[in-house]
């Protein structure tokens, strides 16, 4: 029984805690633009299932937490479920004078503005986060300077030297030896572009990462990318770098854009041939990682669910029925058609989306698991 508390404690708080964060960022996202534009929302809820608690306000919407914490949504008046499906049964029982403040009866210009709205409050969440900790923490850096290049290496065979200042990498630039060494871990077995400064001349190199798996810090085993470069560092050598509120935005977006190339490079080399399954997790992974990222502190924490918001945000602007982005490509159509889609191809399409989400949601657990 300690040791169920002792589990519960490590790993599934954090784990609600993050998801909670993410979940509501996203559904307030949703929330607050359809209020905007005069939709009707009937509910507001943090989980799935029964209601555990919960109230109605003073404009008729059910704000409650519910039993099953994996998720959440918005359900608008006249909705059929959660996925913002229109119900025509529903909607003749409305009041007539209700019926103009339905999601299904505004222009398709405030249903895309409704529906995107979701996933671009967890992508401002993620900077606004990472923004923050940049103007209160500052980073901590060393001067990317080669000091040494291994015999035989890929960064000896490119051409790379002692002594080389690290300018970017990929486009991307390089403010500490520690980006130089993010910016190449990140992509194995992928060319990668080198920008160095040398006896005051820029040089481009051109290397490919040797993919090796090393032990991360918790225990796991992770596929990263190495040239062979290294560099000592003392005390001495580090500088803690605080940048201005606007160079801050920029270094942000920076991180943020970062992120999202390496995600769909890592999801790209699944079509290769070059992806490493074992590196793909779900939930019970993001339980671990986040239980783990729990010992190092509140900011740590708070960083993986910037993190993580942007990966849900990126990932449910994806064109699959059943998420945001199966959504916008509908209203595309309609645009495009000058008319909605048929129920039945709208139909067929969320079915296709369901299959195909819970696929990937299994694969992924039964990846965690086993």
């Amino acid at each position: 029984m300690i040791e169920f508390a002792g589990w519960l404690l490590s790993y599934i708080v954090p784990f609600l805690a993050v998801l909670t964060v993410i979940v509501f960022v996203h559904e307030m996202g949703h929330y607050l633009v359809a209020r905007w534009n005069g939709v009707a929302i009937q509910t507001f809820s943090i989980g799935f299932g029964r209601e555990l608690f919960g109230f109605t306000d003073r404009l008729g919407t059910r704000w409650k937490v519910s039993l099953i914490p994996l998720g959440g949504y918005v359900r608008f008046l006249g909705d059929m479920n959660a996925a913002s499906q229109p119900d025509p049964e529903a909607e003749r029982k409305i009041d007539p004078e209700v019926r103009p403040y339905l999601f299904a009866h505004k222009n398709v210009w405030r249903r895309i503005a409704v529906v995107a709205a979701g996933p671009l409050a967890n992508i401002l969440f993620t900077f606004l986060v990472l923004y923050g900790m940049l103007l209160a923490n500052g980073r901590y850096i060393t001067e990317p300077v080669i000091e040494q290049v291994v015999a035989g290496s890929v960064a000896e065979a490119a051409g790379l030297e002692s002594g080389d200042l690290v300018l970017s990498v990929d486009g991307f630039p390089v403010r500490g030896f520690s980006d130089f060494q993010r910016l190449v871990a990140t992509s194995p077995e992928r060319p990668v572009s080198i920008r160095v400064q040398r006896d005051g001349e820029e040089l481009n190199f051109t290397v490919v990462p040797q993919a090796v798996e090393i032990t991360g810090r918790f225990g796991h085993p992770q596929r990263i990318g190495r040239i062979g470069v290294a560099r000592s560092v003392s005390a001495q050598d580090v500088t803690l770098f605080h940048p201005g509120p606007v160079e801050a935005v920029g270094m942000a977006a920076e991180e943020m854009t970062f992120l999202v190339e390496r995600t769909f490079a890592f999801l790209g080399d699944f079509f290769v041939g070059r992806g490493d399954v074992e590196q793909l997790g779900g939930p019970v992974k993001v339980a671990q990682v986040s239980g783990e990222v729990a010992t190092l502190g509140v900011l740590a924490l708070l960083n993986l669910t910037a993190l993580l918001s942007l990966n849900i945000g990126i990932f449910n602007l994806f064109p699959i029925p059943m998420l945001d982005g199966g959504h916008l490509l509908f209203y595309l159509a309609e645009l495009v058609r000058g008319r909605p889609l048929s129920p039945r191809v709208q139909e067929i399409g969320f079915r296709f989306g369901m299959i195909l989400v819970a696929s990937l949601m299994l694969f992924t657990l039964f990846n965690d698991l086993f």
